[in-house]
């Protein structure tokens, strides 16, 4: 009589899936956390406000906001807000005492006037800026003077100026560059940490696609598959998907910036060789099976 068989033992897969989640788990908190805190160091530099100029209590503030940088016109459009304090002032700063002319630098297309006891309200300048090429993008930063002066009633009066940027695609710092009543920064603008980490994203995810289409055309004419139609379709609809992922890059660089020197420009000529040379291939494989006699 045969010895009754050892009854299967149960599949543990509970402790399996557990050992593939836990791993998991822990690689979403990090990235999560990482994320969170390149997040908030990026908030703190948006939030910064560079502050210049006088402190008198009798003055002129001028408030200079950053709301868009256009790289390709080369210039940064700037919101500004005039409070006059103290006795200059009147309605809590709403409106000048008297005529109130403000002043800007060469680079900042204009200057301001605001009428005696009229409310003041924002105006938008925009300033041009140097040193500083878009065909660098992701790489490319810029440079521009910001000063203010200002005159009330024909006299001059003392300036406070407070810089911020909220322009998310750019980061500022700022350096002072005039002291007493004028009050002016020498401002550097260049690509805010989360653009150059998309930027980065994007060139790795080009060369890889890259290097999965080159994959796949070895393995394809090494193996003579003939004329693979799926594989053929795959291959184009990633020539062409890559161009539309490329296009979507933050503040629409032009053709032949750095984005497109370091990955697009060359992972599109890989894989349109790959495409080609699969198809020639399997023509050639395909022909040389129709002439082959059968027995």
């Amino acid at each position: 009589m045969a010895p009754p068989s050892d009854p299967a033992r149960p599949r543990r897969s509970g402790t399996s899936m557990l050992r593939v989640l836990l791993p998991i788990a822990v690689l979403i908190l990090v990235a999560v956390a990482v994320g969170s805190w390149l997040q908030f160091t990026e908030r703190q530099v948006i939030d910064t406000v560079h502050t210049v100029g006088s402190t008198a209590r009798d003055r002129v503030d001028v408030e200079a906001a950053v709301q868009r940088v256009d790289a390709s016109a080369r210039e940064l459009s700037l919101r500004v807000r005039v409070t006059p304090r103290g006795a200059f002032g009147e309605e809590d700063g709403s409106a000048p005492v008297a005529g109130l002319s403000l002043q800007t630098s060469a680079q900042t297309l204009g200057d301001l006037e605001f009428k005696a006891h009229e409310r003041i309200t924002p105006k938008d300048l925009q300033v041009a800026v140097t040193d500083g090429s878009i065909s660098d993008y992701p790489f490319d930063s810029y440079e521009t003077d910001l000063e203010f002066w200002a005159q009330l009633g024909g006299k001059d009066v003392p300036v406070r100026l407070l810089f911020s940027n909220n322009d998310t695609l750019f980061t500022a710092s700022a350096t002072p560059t005039a002291s007493r009543d004028e009050a002016g920064l020498a401002v550097k603008v260049s690509r805010s940490g989360s653009l150059l980490a998309f930027a980065a994203f994007m060139m790795i995810v080009m060369w890889a696609l890259a290097a999965s289409v080159l994959l796949g055309a070895w393995y394809l004419t090494t193996h003579r598959q003939g004329l693979p139609w799926p594989a053929l379709g795959w291959m184009a609809a990633t020539l062409f998907a890559l161009s539309a992922f490329r296009n979507n890059a933050p503040g629409s660089p032009p053709i032949g910036c750095v984005l497109d020197w370091f990955a697009f420009l060359w992972a599109e000529t890989i894989i349109a060789l790959c495409l080609i040379t699969v198809v020639v291939t399997g023509i050639h494989s395909a022909l040389q099976a129709d002439d082959t006699p059968r027995t």
